[in-house]
């Protein structure tokens, strides 16, 4: 089948989603209200609270939730055929995704902006704000060291990537000062750092850095793990500066990568005509994982993924114009990941094999497809700029330079976060030494990503690489679970249906049980005395996530309908307590009668 003639239907179901679903979830689920004024515009300040139109609103919120994750898992699920692939990113954008990101956005505006873990322990119980913090240190552990891992395989397959990689470091600390400075539009500066980058991958491609001998020489056994140290001294670094130094900029210059990329993903379709030579299911080996569940958590970003709340509730709403514009930041910011995730798919089932022969020899086994994901990945894009006439060489080095710029930003968010969530973890615990010095808050931050990227296991690089993404996957699900019951809980408060918010939850949560508990049987059989651990640890707060949903959502069925939040003072900081006065109402999340909050 032409690959073109795939995309243009997937579209076309994208397209009729955001037409008809986004607008029911709009006008009677969430109940967007024009009038509303919004955080942005209640509390601005010029720094965080900026009311941003919705076009430039739109493609921020996109880049940064749009990372390798929506690549990589769908690179790899395509194992058990494209058909079920496909269907599960075409069918959790849609009714999973787009319900996740849109209401976590919508939520958060109605409470000042609030992020997801300070309006778990508001709506559903005091309680749920530990569970949320345990939840994203587990998830930001697998996140940053399997993004570490990412990048080392990249590095070690693609010498041409370095020079651009580590360049565009200085690169984008000298367009952030740039900007800093002059007050100056990000936009022509962000441009001129593409250009520099991509000459830079020309330089890369004719004087390619390997690394082998010298890991050989420091007794490294694999090289790629040189790198995996070297990156996380790197973001260790990163993570103290100031976020308008690099990680902004370094985003600005990633925003437009993005949007080529998948420009010459589909441009190249067009003008190749390339066929999927994949099977539509594949007759997988005995003994490979089942595609129930481990489909639905080895594609999380691109289907469906918790960490979009944190961005939708953390800096998306601080910047909402209008609440209106929830619609078409959260919801078609969820079917552009879900874009990404389709080109993907075809990269690695029309675009990096000519026939089905070549194809299963990719796709032999579970640990061939999660080895090589990554790189089957940047082959099929090379094989698309070649139909534009790029030379296959230098195509390669352009697009593992795009995933790896695209996972080293997430690294670099993910390691920031992490100290803060470290940070969180120590206050509570009152160990002031980690909550209060940076330093140490940071190096915890590292070391725990870091060990669990070193970790040997399972006999091969590849099987240790599923694993991984595997945890990953079924944490980043139960983060989405957290969301979307905080979201179901406050629109049964409000008397509204939530159907649409519960049954995705219903059903994360049951895919999410079972394959940790047919992980954690498999890691106890091989004796991973590691992984079974961290899985036991996962499945427990996965129990208690299903424990507390289904307590506030019976607690809210029995409540009567909530009005509007009083519109109060401005958050004193991002989660933290409002400042008390005249207008502060009855706290956190007091509600008022809907008057009070309008233009």
């Amino acid at each position: 089948m032409p690959a073109i003639v795939v995309v243009a239907v997937v579209m076309a179901m994208f397209a009729l989603g955001y037409r008809y679903y986004s607008r029911y979830l709009a006008d009677r689920v969430y109940g967007l209200d024009p009038a509303y004024v919004t955080p942005a515009h209640r509390f601005t300040d010029g720094v965080d609270f900026v009311p941003t139109n919705k076009h430039v609103l739109f493609g921020h919120h996109f880049t940064s939730i749009a990372g390798a994750a929506p690549i990589v898992g769908p690179a790899i699920a395509v194992f058990w055929g494209w058909g079920p692939a496909l269907a599960w990113v075409v069918l959790g954008t849609i009714f999973a995704a787009g319900v996740h990101d849109f209401g976590a956005l919508a939520v958060s505006v109605r409470h000042r902006a609030r992020n997801i873990g300070t309006l778990a322990s508001d709506v559903i119980s005091k309680r749920a704000r530990t569970l949320f913090l345990l939840i994203i240190f587990f998830l930001l552990t697998l996140v940053n060291a399997v993004f570490a891992v990412v990048i080392g395989n990249l590095l070690v397959a693609y010498p041409g990537a370095v020079i651009p990689i580590f360049v565009e470091i200085p690169l984008a600390i000298a367009i952030g000062q740039h900007i800093y400075r002059t007050r100056s539009a990000a936009l022509v500066p962000s441009i001129v750092g593409v250009i520099a980058l991509y000459f830079l991958i020309w330089v890369g491609n004719i004087w390619p850095i390997e690394i082998t001998g010298l890991a050989d020489t420091l007794g490294f056994e694999q090289p790629r793990n040189l790198w995996v140290i070297i990156l996380f001294a790197y973001t260790f670094i990163a993570s103290r500066l100031p976020v308008w130094l690099l990680l902004q900029p370094r985003d600005y210059i990633n925003s437009h990568q993005l949007f080529i990329a998948l420009a010459i993903i589909f441009a190249g379709l067009l003008v190749g005509m390339d066929r999927i030579v994949a099977p539509l299911v594949n007759d997988v080996p005995a003994g490979s994982p089942s595609i129930f569940p481990f489909l639905f958590i080895t594609v999380a970003c691109g289907a469906i993924s918790g960490f979009h709340s944190l961005v939708s509730s953390g800096t998306t709403s601080k910047q909402l114009d209008k609440e209106t514009d929830a619609r078409y930041v959260g919801y078609a910011g969820a079917i552009g990941e879900g874009s990404l995730a389709l080109g993907s798919i075809v990269a690695v089932t029309a675009g990096v094999a000519a026939s089905r022969a070549e194809w299963e020899g990719l796709y032999a086994t579970y640990a061939d497809a999660s080895g090589g994901a990554t790189r089957n990945f940047v082959n099929g894009i090379a094989g698309f700029a070649e139909n534009l006439g790029v030379d296959f060489q230098l195509a390669t080095v352009f697009a593992a330079v795009v995933v790896i710029s695209f996972a080293a930003t997430t690294m670099d968010t993910g390691v920031r976060l992490q100290r803060y969530i470290v940070q969180e973890i120590a206050e509570l615990a009152r160990w002031r030494m980690a909550s209060r010095n940076l330093t140490v808050a940071g190096l915890l931050a590292v070391a725990a990503p870091l060990a669990l990227a070193l970790l040997p296991g399972g006999g091969d690089a590849g099987y240790t690489f599923g694993v991984l993404w595997r945890l990953f996957g079924t944490t980043n699900q139960l983060t989405a679970g957290l969301a979307l019951a905080v979201i179901a809980v406050w629109v049964l408060r409000r008397r509204r249906n939530p159907a649409a918010v519960v049954v995705p939850l219903v059903f994360l949560l049951v895919m999410t049980t079972w394959a940790l508990i047919v992980q954690l049987r498999e890691f106890i059989e091989a004796e991973e005395w590691v992984l079974a651990p961290l899985d036991a640890i996962i499945f427990v707060l996965a129990v208690w996530l299903i424990v507390e949903a289904v307590l506030a959502l019976r607690r809210a069925s029995g409540q009567t309908a909530d009005a509007e939040p009083v519109p109060g003072p401005r958050p004193a900081a991002d989660g933290a307590e409002p400042e008390q006065g005249v207008g502060a109402g009855s706290g956190a999340g007091a509600e008022t009668g809907p008057a009070d909050n309008r233009r």
